[in-house]
């Protein structure tokens, strides 16, 4: 089988404001990505000559260029992974990003090519480290190192029709972790029977990498987060964490913005809080987490 070779060789998320925590468009050259704090890594079997390429040029594989940015800003990778026909692991390294629950991570991307002519299957995998900066690399072909968590695979299959040929966005909602932690994510071009004499892989190219934090209402975080029971409440209510939520500290405040009660709870997932010496009325609930900040109101009979 005889290739053409081209020159230069996580569900979309919409409708709520968000905060970006890191983004990378592939904007330079290739060397820029070490200064970046992107490094990669290639133990396909055998091992072949392709590195992971911001072009320097218009790429005849990519018509029109990246997703956003111009002809030549995204990152590509191709089936020279390996030589003759074997089993492509090539691996691209974000630096370390600090994630928490709820953050939503995405890229953008697709083949080369239209999909007129031959068609030989791509895959990618999406990974994640929880190690940060001491998160070990794969070593193996068949290794993940500490990239044990798949977050999205585009194309498990290999099948013809399911690696998109235009940019497409994937998205992964972070969950699972205790509280603000340094991640690093991995990109694994991975393709058994690859190469240019393989059945499958081709060429494949990647771009606009973000990390976006949504920031819902006060109002709204305390809902999905905690309860309080009882409300109204005579005496004393119990605040508690509905999804591993650490509470760090717990404000009562009045309809002037006076902190009447205050209590620091240093990680509980649950904490009682004793308002008997307060006035009938209402009050608002002050949550202070790792996460984020909730608010919510009760009645004191």
């Amino acid at each position: 089988m005889k290739k053409l070779l081209y020159l230069f060789l996580l569900t979309p998320f919409f409708g709520v404001a968000q905060t970006n925590v890191y983004n990378y468009g592939f904007s330079g050259v290739t060397a820029d990505l070490a200064t970046a704090g992107w490094s990669q890594v290639n133990v396909s079997s055998p091992v072949g000559a392709s590195t992971y390429l911001i072009p320097t040029a218009a790429n005849t594989a990519f018509v029109g260029g990246g997703n956003t940015g111009g002809t030549n800003s995204y990152i590509l990778v191709n089936y020279n992974s390996t030589t003759g026909a074997g089993t492509i692991s090539n691996w691209l390294f974000t630096p370390v990003v600090t994630v928490q629950n709820g953050d939503v991570v995405s890229f953008y991307t697709r083949k080369g090519g239209d999909g007129t002519t031959t068609i030989y299957p791509d895959n990618l995998q999406f990974r994640m480290s929880t190690n940060g900066a001491f998160t070990a690399d794969p070593t193996t072909v068949s290794s993940v190192g500490d990239y044990s968590n798949l977050l999205v695979e585009v194309n498990p299959a290999l099948n013809d029709t399911d690696y998109p040929f235009t940019w497409t966005q994937y998205s992964y909602t972070v969950t699972g972790l205790s509280g603000a932690t340094d991640v690093k994510f991995a990109f694994r071009y991975y393709v058994t029977s690859g190469g240019p004499s393989g059945n499958n892989s081709d060429i494949i190219g990647i771009d606009d990498f973000s990390v976006d934090r949504p920031t819902a209402s006060t109002q709204d975080f305390f809902a999905s987060n905690f309860s309080i029971q009882p409300n109204p409440v005579k005496d004393i209510f119990t605040l508690t964490a509905k999804n591993n939520t650490a509470i760090e500290n717990i404000k009562v405040i009045d309809i002037n913005g006076r902190i009447v009660n205050e209590l620091n709870v240093s990680g509980a997932d649950n904490a009682q809080v004793n308002i008997a010496d307060l006035n009938a009325g209402v009050y608002f609930v002050k949550v202070q987490t790792e996460a984020g900040v909730g608010t919510s109101k009760i009645i004191k009979k």
